[in-house]
């Protein structure tokens, strides 16, 4: 599993939410799509690492801006200490 979080620019409402989601959601791969208004994160989990690309293709399509990693928040699973999976470099 692949945790990934994503500043994106641009969303101001519930409706930004859905969109993202619903786009971020298509990427091959994509598990589960959390989406943090106030940040301005969008937290993505997959099963394996995505390609940038592909998910700022997603964000560009729902009509915003993927502005780049970012740190994941408080709490998330698979973000900075190794998971114990051993897949871990």
């Amino acid at each position: 599993m692949t945790v990934t979080t994503y500043r994106v620019e641009g969303m101001t409402c519930g409706h930004c939410v859905s969109s993202v989601t619903a786009e971020v959601s298509r990427v091959e791969g994509v598990t589960a799509v959390e989406v943090d208004l106030t940040a301005k994160l969008v937290t993505v989990t997959s099963g394996a690492p995505l390609d940038d690309a592909a998910v700022g293709a997603a964000v560009d399509e729902a009509g915003y801006e993927l502005a780049g990693r970012a740190e994941a928040p408080a709490g998330a699973a698979g973000t900075g200490a190794c998971c114990g999976s051993g897949g871990c470099s």
